[in-house]
């Protein structure tokens, strides 16, 4: 660090990353992070760095390293927004008794008599859905320990 970059040492990263809507400082790199000190630092003189305000100072470098990083912040929405379209396809159905799609190859190892109780049959299939392929479910677990308290 050189004396035009003493001001850094106000800056709160994990605010800056937050401001960015990062969820890990490793995120940044570390050649992104020196260039967005190096031209805040020929931008601004040294005191006028030093007396402002932390925040002002992290959501300048924020600001910054936004323009810096614009592909891997658009890269970043893009995925979030495809997570919560396919979330809403998968889970919408459930809300408002919607249609749930099925996969019959999902139920094809399924001990069900098809003739037998239409409640056992339902009970199976959702168990099937929702909690994998483990029929165990309903049994104690036999190395948990339920003597003791948990704090």
């Amino acid at each position: 660090m050189t004396d035009r970059e003493v001001w850094t040492v106000k800056l709160d990263w994990l605010n800056i990353v937050y401001l960015l809507g990062l969820e890990k400082i490793e995120q940044i790199s570390e050649q992104k992070k020196d260039k967005v000190i190096k031209k805040i630092s020929k931008t601004y003189d040294l005191q006028t760095l030093l007396e402002s305000d932390p925040n002002e100072l992290d959501k300048m470098v924020a600001d910054e390293l936004a323009e810096i990083m614009k592909k891997e912040l658009t890269q970043k929405a893009k995925e979030e927004e495809r997570k919560k379209r396919e979330f809403r396809s998968n889970f919408v159905p459930f809300k408002n008794g919607g249609i749930i799609n099925i996969d019959p190859r999902d139920l094809k190892d399924l001990d069900v008599d098809m003739d037998g109780d239409p409640q056992e049959i339902l009970k199976k299939i959702a168990r099937k859905l929702f909690r994998g392929d483990n029929d165990h479910d309903d049994e104690p677990d036999t190395n948990e320990d339920t003597t003791g308290y948990y704090i």
